[in-house]
């Protein structure tokens, strides 16, 4: 994830739950993609490794256990980039202009200057962050996918030159779509829509009391529509009562039951799911320092594994001097 500010719901929904649900099957590796977040953040990096121990501190509350894997700091395993730089040398430039998020970030973040070439690299430096593991899944949501169809296109580019190296790393989807923020935009803390994992139980349920419902639904007596409706959508994902979120949908689509009633119901559920998130988090920052240890520690780990790789892309390639 990368460090630009704090986490929020959508990235318990989307990320958190499948990384800690995914510890019990394989061997996992988790970072702080510190020099992804300078892609879009270079203007602005004053916050950003505040931002990655408060990161960290909320991935462990989420059930992310640095006992069972190894999280650590992007930019403190330098063979990413020297990776990175190699692969960079055989790949297309029109394999980058194609990838879909490359124009619409452009266009969504119109008002910084995303004309670089960090930004236009920025998905072979993730292909560099997966393959130096030799990782065989990565967890992604829909909109990663074309990302990770360019990895393995590139490691087939790669191998094309230098011999067999690295297995092409397959996606393993989310299963929740993802959330829309408060307000039915995409959710993002440049719209002020998000829920943050470390929001107060006080906070949530302003946040919720104010979200977008159905426009059309001026009184309560009015059926209204529950497809695409941030609300029960976000009951989907934290109401664990499904009897519970199968009655208010019911009810709402024969004007049965109000907003406010739903939304209480909703206030509810959403903290019931964050109390424990929040009881944890408080237990890591009562430790100071404890996050910096976990992210020397599994960076110190991560090197040892990304060295030997490179030790071996170098034979590869024919640049080793020893």
């Amino acid at each position: 994830m990368r460090p630009t500010g704090r986490l929020h719901i959508g990235h318990l929904v989307g990320a958190l739950r499948q990384w800690a649900e995914l510890q019990d099957q394989y061997d996992c590796m988790y970072f702080v993609a510190d020099w992804h977040a300078l892609t879009s953040e270079y203007s602005q990096t004053d916050a950003l490794t505040d931002y990655a121990y408060d990161n960290v501190a909320d991935w462990i509350a989420a059930g992310v256990d640095p006992d069972r894997s190894t999280l650590f700091v992007q930019s403190l395993v330098p063979e990413h980039a020297e990776l990175y730089l190699l692969m960079s040398m055989v790949v297309p430039t029109p394999w980058l202009e194609r990838v879909p998020t490359y124009k619409e970030q452009i266009e969504q973040l119109a008002e910084k200057d995303l004309s670089t070439l960090g930004f236009l690299g920025y998905p072979l430096l993730q292909g560099a962050d997966v393959v130096i593991y030799k990782a065989q899944y990565v967890p992604v949501g829909d909109d990663q996918v074309p990302h990770l169809e360019l990895n393995r296109e590139v490691v087939r580019r790669f191998h094309g030159f230098f011999g067999e190296l690295f297995p092409e790393p397959q996606p393993l989807l989310t299963s929740f779509p993802r959330l829309p923020g408060l307000d039915n935009r995409k959710m993002s803390k440049s719209y002020g829509n998000t829920i943050d994992l470390a929001d107060d139980a006080d906070a949530v349920k302003k946040k919720v009391m104010r979200m977008y419902t159905d426009p059309k639904r001026i009184r309560a007596d009015i059926p209204g529509t529950v497809e695409g409706n941030p609300v029960f959508l976000y009951h989907d994902a934290f109401n664990s009562d499904i009897a519970e979120v199968e009655d208010l949908k019911s009810r709402y689509r024969t004007g049965r039951v109000g907003d406010v009633e739903v939304k209480q119901k909703l206030v509810q559920a959403i903290n019931t799911v964050l109390d424990p998130i929040r009881e944890r988090r408080t237990e890591v920052l009562e430790r100071p320092g404890r996050v910096r240890e976990i992210l020397m520690d599994g960076s110190s780990r991560a090197r040892r594994i990304a060295q030997e790789t490179i030790r071996e892309v170098r034979e590869a390639v024919k640049l080793s001097y020893v």
